[in-house]
């Protein structure tokens, strides 16, 4: 579905998502993107079994801090594009539950790549026409070359949450509407959440 590099380089990203609920109803979407990253960017650098890819500590790390602050369902709904209308709820929550678990368990083999020389720079925000809608731009640094990320946010109900995140120059929405839309065109919605098992389970087995 991604390059090497970018499939190790967005569970980085994705993971510089969580925060304090609390914050993210009143703080600037730069601001809090700041705090959010330097937040977890210390924690992980304090867990080693993170950093090791122990997939049950990346779970609980996603389920208590990120998932909350991430528009999830939005997220979903737009990787699957016009098709998520045709959805039935189940097929809806399947699709969730697999999505989820594919990025998750990707975050696992990639926070390694976390070192204690990384550091996160925060860009000037650009003023947006909508203000619900925001686009914050960082760059992260350590052993290789810099990594731009910009991270998109909407808010809602007061809230900022982020539904989306562009990783060297992809956004990863659209990337995964081209490649589960040609998933749905071969078997339908229960092929691509079959799919998206089969390659839960390869994962969870250590296949590729």
């Amino acid at each position: 579905m991604l390059s090497r590099r970018l499939v190790l380089t967005f569970p980085l990203a994705a993971l510089l998502f969580t925060g304090f609920a609390a914050h993210s109803q009143t703080q600037t979407p730069d601001a809090l993107i700041k705090q959010m990253s330097n937040e977890v960017l210390d924690a992980v650098k304090a867990d080693k079994a993170i950093q090791g890819g122990d997939v049950n500590r990346v779970l609980a790390l996603v389920d208590s801090k990120v998932m909350p602050h991430v528009n999830f369902e939005r997220m979903t709904a737009l990787s699957v594009g016009r098709h998520w209308r045709q959805a039935t709820p189940e097929q809806k929550k399947k699709l969730q539950d697999e999505f989820k678990l594919l990025l998750v368990r990707t975050y696992a083999g990639a926070l390694a790549e976390v070192k204690p020389q990384t550091t996160i720079e925060f860009k000037p925000m650009r003023p947006s026409p909508d203000e619900n809608d925001a686009i914050v731009r960082t760059e992260i640094t350590g052993s290789g070359q810099p990594i731009k990320l910009d991270y998109r946010l909407e808010k809602s109900t007061g809230a900022w949450k982020i539904y989306d995140v562009n990783v060297l120059g992809v956004w990863l929405v659209q990337n995964y509407r081209n490649t589960f839309g040609q998933e749905i065109s071969a078997g339908g919605i229960d092929g691509l959440i079959a799919k998206l098992a089969e390659r839960n389970k390869a994962a969870a087995s250590g296949r590729n």
